[in-house]
Formats: structure tokens, sequence, C-alpha cells
């Protein structure tokens, strides 16, 4: 038998706290799914700064907790777990955890984007230790040292670029002869004398002494030769994934998968269903950013769960 809810929020990042939050204050007593990694990419950030309210500081996973605790503090109930399936044809909307169903009369959709990555064991490894996904987040722990960017579009020249205000010296490693980056992003880094690059050439390795990065191993991609490039930080530069695919051909995004929405308002194609954070969001993706939006989802699913009685939503 289905289980009934008149507001889901599907995410529990920044933006699915903060939905939450809001919609708790509300008197809606919302059910979050939290997913695989409640807390979001910030459960993997170590420390953060650039976060209102916090001059000291704050660890990414204490932000997160705290972030929990007061939208369960106002009535917000959490399942451990995600949504593998949906049916946004028919109201109620359906919603599936495996074999579960459960039903709801709006939806907010905060599941993230996910960084790309390289795929490497030592990567990992030294993932908070010199290896980042956000320069915007990270790039100031790394005064005075060279970087590396690996990438080749715009995001790895924009992240090289804003990395130049810190570091000595940024090298964008790329396994082309030439950038991707649209012709104002390679003139912009061309002309900064702190970027340099490494042609033709892969991550084979992420060095280090176990507490930091030290260097990168790069293998040649035209005849395999390998050299070690000495930096101090490596950054990914190849994109960031959203958390769509349980969503693709029931709500509207971008050529990439990105949730479109009705600017200003939160609302995505189908309506009921509201979306918030990363997943809708391809340029910022910051953690205040992504609780803002959090804010706008809850407070137009308010809007329209009192404009629009069940039975009559069309």
């Amino acid at each position: 038998m289905a289980q009934h809810e008149r507001l889901v929020v599907i995410g529990a990042g920044p933006a699915g706290y903060t939905a939450a939050l809001y919609a708790s204050r509300a008197s809606l007593s919302p059910l979050v799914f939290e997913g695989l990694q409640p807390g979001g990419q910030l459960t993997i950030t170590t420390d953060v700064d650039n976060y209102p309210g916090f001059p000291a500081g704050i660890l990414g996973p204490e932000l997160m907790e705290k972030m929990r605790r007061q939208a369960e503090r106002f009535g917000t109930r959490f399942v451990l777990g995600e949504i593998t399936r949906v049916d946004l044809s028919r109201r109620p909307f359906q919603l599936w955890q495996d074999d579960q169903l459960f039903t709801a009369d709006a939806v907010i959709v905060a599941t993230g984007a996910s960084a790309k990555w390289l795929g490497i064991a030592s990567e990992q490894a030294y993932r908070g230790k010199g290896v980042s996904a956000c320069a915007t987040c990270d790039g100031f722990f790394f005064r005075g040292v060279e970087l590396a960017v690996v990438g080749g579009g715009d995001t790895a020249v924009e992240e090289a670029t804003f990395l130049t205000k810190f570091a000595t010296k940024v090298t964008i490693v790329h396994r082309r002869g030439e950038l991707r980056a649209s012709k104002i992003m390679q003139d912009r880094a061309r002309a900064n004398p702190k970027i340099e690059y490494a042609w033709n050439s892969v991550v084979d390795e992420v060095l280090g002494d176990g507490k930091t990065v030290t260097g990168l191993k790069l293998r040649s991609t035209t005849d395999g030769a390998t050299r070690v490039l000495p930096v101090s930080g490596l950054f990914m530069g190849i994109g960031h994934e959203p958390n769509t695919a349980v969503f693709k051909g029931q709500l509207e995004m971008n050529e990439v998968g990105y949730l479109k929405t009705r600017a200003p308002s939160s609302a995505t194609s189908v309506k009921g269903v509201f979306a918030a954070g990363d997943v809708a969001d391809p340029s910022y993706r910051q953690a205040v950013s992504a609780a803002g939006s959090g804010c706008v989802a809850a407070i137009d699913a308010e809007r329209f769960l009192g404009e629009h009685a069940t039975e009559n939503w069309d």
C-alpha cells in the first residue's frame, strides 16, 4: 500500500535540507529522501570557510549535520536511501524506493550534481589532501604553491584562471594538443602568465607523502612516455554530472541533464514539481546558492499546495 505525503523532498544537501526546514516551518511535514550520501558533496569536504555565519569556518559534515538537525527540529522526517523510479505523469505523483511506493502532492528535486573524477585509486586516497573538484571552495588553501588542473574545456580553464589568484603556477593537463574551451576562455588563459600546459598528457597517478599531494605521474597520449610534474594540488576540471537519470523523459532538461526551471521560480516543466540546488544550477554550484534555492523551492511548493486542491491541479 502506498504511503501518501503532501510534500516529498528528494535529496539532502544544502538545498534539500533548507527546503525541508522552510517546508516544515510551514507545517507541511516534508518527507526527505536523503539518498546514499546524506548531506551531499559537503560531507566529503573538509574546511568550509565561505558559508556565511561561521567566521572561523566549519567542517562540511558538521555543517550538514547542523542543517539536518535544524530541519528535524520543526518536524521534517527522513528516509535513508534513493528514489529509484518516478511517475510524474499522474496525480498524486508516484515515487518508488525500490519496491516501496510513495505518493506525493508536490515534490522538490534536490538531488545535486556529482563532480567527474579520473577514477584512479591515488586520486581517491588524496581527496581532501590536495585533490579537489572545486577551485572556488578550496583554492584559498593553496597560496604560493604550484597546482594542476585536469581537463581542456571551459570548466578547466575557468578553474585554472581562478586558481592563479593564489598559486604561483597552474598547469592545465589535457589529453589532447589543444583546448576544447571556447575562444574567449582560451584567449583568457593565453593572456595569463601563470598558466602553463601539459599537452597530450593524462594523470596516471597522484603522488604524495600520505598527508598531501607532492606531484603527478603523467603519461603521454602520443608515445606513452611518463614524467613527474611536481605540484601541491590537483583540481578536477572535467565537469559535473547532474543526478537526474531517474527523471529523464519526465522533466525538461538541458543538453547536459540539468533540470530547467521557470526562473525566477523553482518550477519545473511539471506543475507541482520544483527543483533546487546543483541539480538545476550548472553555473555556480555553491553551498550558499544551493541553500538559497532550497528556500525558494519550499516557498514555491507551499504556495502551490495552498492554491491547488489535489483533485483539481490543472
